[in-house]
């Protein structure tokens, strides 16, 4: 069963990310409908790609793309999500902002997380946004990942990641120094 990011989530969600979109390229993984990667695309990314496993929800997020025009900005992966990253990483691509929304309650975090983290497919400026229930908290992310913030909507929590490679300043007011903001 499909659970789209509702629009309050996704609202509070890009106004955080604010500029952090125009321009850059999205990797939405666990895409679902499209609706994280479409927002982007309509708010100035300049390419997106989704990778979704069901055969359904792929096709939907094709169906979604092609009705709101924007087919020639994204690409679409049938692929289980170690599967694409594998792909991805051979091929050797980077992206500035990559959305993760897996079903809750699941595990997946922690998994995806790891084998996000052997797949590079990131860069030193990169960010990980991840949605996920406020009663799955994020798995010790020492090594990997940083937390940069944390933004609870309801039973939902907005997670923002850098990986761990570099010493960097602030952007865009993603770490504000409390990354427990809610």
């Amino acid at each position: 069963m499909l659970r789209p990011t509702s629009d309050r989530v996704k609202e509070s969600m890009f106004n955080i990310l604010g500029p952090e979109v125009e321009g850059k390229v999205v990797l939405d993984l666990f895409a679902g409908t499209g609706n994280l990667g479409i927002e982007a695309l309509s708010r100035g990314a300049r390419k997106a790609v989704f990778v979704e496993k069901n055969r359904e929800a792929f096709r939907l997020v094709q169906r979604n793309l092609l009705n709101c025009g924007m087919t020639e900005r994204s690409e679409v992966l049938l692929k289980e999500i170690d599967q694409g990253l594998r792909l991805l990483g051979t091929q050797d691509r980077r992206f500035d902002l990559i959305f993760m929304d897996p079903p809750y309650e699941k595990g997946l975090i922690r998994k995806t997380l790891e084998v996000l983290a052997t797949r590079v497919v990131y860069h030193p400026d990169s960010i990980v946004v991840l949605e996920h229930d406020r009663r799955e908290p994020l798995p010790n992310l020492s090594g990997s990942w940083t937390l940069l913030r944390q933004r609870r909507t309801g039973d939902t929590l907005l997670s923002f990641l850098a990986p761990i490679l570099r010493d960097r300043p602030d952007r865009a007011g993603l770490n504000d120094g409390d990354a427990r903001k809610h």
